[in-house]
């Protein structure tokens, strides 16, 4: 006798769930370092979109201040950066993007221009970057967003990640 099996495809939309309850309140994490910032680059998942800050050597003592903002101003001179999308998300890094000792650039972004080598062709959330500079050990950048959507952050060793739900509702 021979059983007869019928196999139902699921689909990978519904296979994992999207996390919810991230919210869109400022985050924050006192702290920081003289480890200076080295690249900043972007990935999308099936869920958010995610920012990553690189600072190798930064280990556990990064902080940052992410928050969604009206309009990005440069720290120091207060001078306003455009960034397109629906909402600006600021993120400040507690790290240079220039070596403390020498005050060379280790990063090579330029005021008010999007992100190098950053493409976000592929994004869902994502729409635009700037970087809006480093002053006084902290490096700024602009994140302009679809909608103002909910967000979070984490602090892994060498990195600031910030990520950004494609909706508010969990679902792909």
């Amino acid at each position: 006798m021979s059983a007869a099996w019928t196999l139902t495809a699921i689909p990978a939309d519904a296979a994992t769930a999207c996390p919810t309850g991230w919210g869109s309140l400022d985050k924050s994490r006192a702290s920081g370092t003289t480890a200076p910032v080295k690249n900043i680059r972007t990935g999308s998942h099936a869920c958010y979109d995610r920012l990553v800050v690189d600072v190798p050597g930064g280990g556990t003592r990064l902080g940052y201040w992410v928050r969604y903002v009206d309009r990005l101003r440069q720290d120091g001179s207060g001078r306003p950066i455009s960034v397109g999308g629906g909402a600006v998300l600021e993120v400040r890094v507690a790290a240079p993007a220039y070596a403390p000792e020498t005050g060379a650039p280790t990063y090579p972004g330029r005021v008010a221009r999007p992100l190098p080598g950053v493409d976000l062709s592929d994004h869902r959330t994502f729409k635009d970057t700037r970087f809006a500079g480093s002053f006084e050990g902290e490096t700024q950048v602009g994140l302009g967003v679809r909608a103002r959507l909910p967000f979070r952050v984490l602090q892994i060793s060498d990195r600031v990640v910030v990520d950004v739900a494609h909706n508010w509702t969990g679902s792909r």
